[in-house]
C-alpha cells in the first residue's frame, strides 16, 4: 500500500470491515462472504484465493483447522479504500501466539482485497 498509514480507534473502521471481521470470528460464512466484492483477492499464509468461492472454501478450511482466540488490538488507516486491522491471536496453531495485520483494500463498500500476514 502506498502512502503513510495513520492510527486509528478500531472502533472507526468502516462498517463493512467490521461486520466482517465479527463474521470471521464467529465463523460464521455467508455474512463473511457478503462483505467481499464478487472479484474479490485474499492472501493468507502465501496462498492466493480469488472470487467467493475460492475464499468460502478458505474461510470455511481456516475455522475448522486450528482453536484460537483472536483479539482487535489496533489499526490503521491509509486512505478511504485501504485500512489494516491488527489481531492478536492465541491458540493451538504452531507458535501458539501470533499478532497479524489484516490489510484491506476497499471498493464501492466491499473488500475487494484483503491480505493477512504477520
Amino acid at each position: 500500500m502506498a502512502g503513510m498509514s495513520e492510527p486509528i480507534d478500531t472502533r472507526a473502521l468502516p462498517p463493512v470491515i467490521t461486520c466482517y471481521l465479527a463474521a470471521h470470528q464467529a465463523r460464521d460464512l455467508d455474512p463473511a462472504l457478503a462483505c467481499y466484492t464478487e472479484d474479490a483477492v485474499a492472501v493468507d499464509e502465501g496462498h492466493t484465493y480469488r472470487g467467493r468461492r475460492e475464499i468460502r472454501d478458505w474461510l470455511a478450511r481456516a475455522a475448522s483447522e486450528y482453536t484460537y482466540t483472536i483479539e482487535l488490538v489496533s489499526a490503521q488507516r491509509t486512505d478511504d479504500e485501504h485500512y489494516v486491522a491488527v489481531h492478536h491471536l492465541e491458540g493451538d496453531f504452531p507458535g501458539g501466539v501470533a499478532d497479524l495485520r489484516f490489510q484491506f483494500t476497499l471498493r464501492d463498500g466491499h473488500i475487494a482485497a484483503l491480505v493477512i500476514e504477520p
